[in-house]
């Protein structure tokens, strides 16, 4: 898992983010809400404060990647949305983590084989279960 997070940090450095940019982005995109995100939640969201989450904001906002607005009916709140750079490099960025949780996915499964191997051998030593085998490998 940290390999994955390291790998992860790494892909939005070589997009010129931070880990909290690409991670606003992803929030942003990934909004289940009905309408457009708005800074409080992301700051909910990412565990932040709102004042960071206006810092982050205006940061993604200076480079063009995500643009607020105020919300028609309640002009206390600003809503967020990517725009089509912040889309590109986030879709970068996650064709990138795609691929390598793919190559992940496939260590997590011969390990958790093995591990279920052993923990199959184990339940049969405890119980004495295990089958006498032959000398050419069947069973007795």
């Amino acid at each position: 898992m940290r390999d994955f997070l390291a790998f992860s940090e790494a892909s939005a450095r070589d997009e010129g983010l931070t880990s909290q940019q690409h991670q606003a982005l992803l929030a942003i995109r990934s909004h289940p809400g009905s309408g457009s995100m708005t800074v409080g939640e992301l700051a909910e969201c990412l565990l932040i404060k709102n004042h960071s989450a206006v810092e982050l904001v205006g940061r993604l906002v200076e480079r063009e990647l995500v643009q607020r607005r105020e919300s028609e009916t309640d002009r206390r709140r600003v809503l967020l949305q990517l725009t089509a750079q912040g889309t590109r490099q986030l879709e970068a960025i996650s064709r990138r983590n795609l691929r390598q949780l793919q190559e992940t996915a496939e260590i997590l499964s011969q390990l958790l084989a093995t591990a279920r191997r052993l923990q199959g051998a184990e339940g049969a030593a405890e119980t004495g279960s295990f089958s006498k085998e032959e000398p050419d490998g069947t069973a007795k």
